[in-house]
């Protein structure tokens, strides 16, 4: 599990600018769910209770930053959790009827429910945080000028261009 602060949020169209502190910035898709509702020791089965919205992400990740850490057994934090690490796109509300399929095809590392019941095992988690799922695929190097985005539905729910 890995915390994240509110200063790493990327929220809107704004620009990813690569840290002058990395020579390898990566990325890997993720799945942000909104928290709804105060719960602690959460079980899978109730989980979708407490997650109202979910948004296409864009994790970026300091790969040579990790890799020394790895190496050194130090933290990864600075390698994770730097400002704008984490692009934010446009909620897709939940209505209990509608599930976007970018949250049921299968290639997370965590499904939806299980990602909130682990992360209520650990800490009481409350309306307002949020909990990011990655893919199942390493993270991929990005380059300036190159445009990362997704979609919902036919809609663009997630642009960022790399600076």
């Amino acid at each position: 599990m890995v915390l994240k602060g509110d200063s790493c949020l990327l929220n809107g169209r704004k620009p990813m600018f690569i840290p002058d502190w990395t020579r390898e910035l990566g990325v890997t898709d993720c799945i942000i769910l909104r928290v709804s509702r105060l719960g602690k020791e959460i079980a899978p089965r109730f989980a979708s209770r407490y997650y109202n919205a979910v948004a296409p992400g864009a994790d970026f990740i300091a790969m040579d930053i990790l890799r020394e850490a790895q190496r050194a057994g130090l933290p990864w934090t600075r390698a994770i959790a730097f400002d704008y690490s984490l692009a934010l796109g446009e909620w897709t509300e939940l209505n209990g009827d509608i599930v976007p399929t970018m949250i049921t095809d299968g290639e997370w590392t965590l499904s939806p429910d299980e990602a909130i019941a682990q992360a209520s095992r650990v800490m009481t988690i409350r309306q307002g945080d949020l909990i990011y799922i990655q893919r199942r695929k390493e993270p991929r190097l990005v380059q300036k000028e190159e445009i990362i985005s997704a979609g919902t539905n036919g809609k663009e729910t997630l642009y960022c261009k790399i600076k």
